[in-house]
């Protein structure tokens, strides 16, 4: 009799992980799904010309609307995120926002850990005030401290982007959950 059990647990083994790959993910399957281990090809487009300094007439200072929601379906998170079709949600709205000025970009000089999806980095540690994998430190923008509290800072696998619109600003890309937040790299 427990031959016949073995018999029959050793195909449910191997096909239970085969089925729950699958969960959110059918052919054809959502395209806008969010999270799941989806990890984008690039990362944002540019929005428009890089550029660093204080508003001008010609580029005035979009406001941060206090109230601004990510949310643009339902079950999608209220944080910035990416769609698994590559749409980054959220990234246009604070292109010209004097939040992002940086005195001395890249202070800390450049990551150069590698980027995009073939760069996927396991958490070490830390917090969004500091974190860090690889030997790499960073830290999660103040105003983006909102969107990142239920990361796991110990085990989540992050992929880095450069921000093409803001001059001494990275993306840190949550791979569990499909959301991103702007960091500083600090060093090694």
């Amino acid at each position: 009799m427990q031959r016949i059990y073995t018999l029959l647990a050793v195909p449910l083994l191997l096909v239970l992980p085969l089925y729950a790959q699958h969960q959110g993910h059918p052919e054809g399957g959502n395209q806008n799904a969010v999270g799941g281990g989806y990890i984008p090809r690039s990362g944002p487009p540019a929005q428009g010309t890089m550029r660093q300094g204080p508003a001008t007439e010609t580029h005035p200072a979009e406001p941060h609307p206090d109230n601004h929601s990510f949310r643009d379906q339902e079950g999608h998170p209220e944080a910035p995120h990416v769609h698994q079709n590559g749409e980054w949600v959220g990234h246009d709205w604070g292109r010209n926002d004097p939040r992002f000025h940086l005195d001395h970009p890249w202070e800390h000089g450049h990551f150069e850990g590698g980027f995009g999806p073939r760069f996927v980095w396991r958490l070490g540690g830390g917090g969004p005030s500091r974190f860090w994998f690889g030997g790499y430190y960073f830290s999660v923008a103040s105003f983006d401290l909102g969107y990142c509290g239920d990361w796991n800072w110990n085990d989540d696998d992050v992929v880095i982007y450069d921000d093409p619109d803001h001059v001494g600003w990275y993306l840190a890309y949550n791979v569990r959950l499909g959301v991103y937040v702007h960091v500083l790299y600090l060093g090694r």
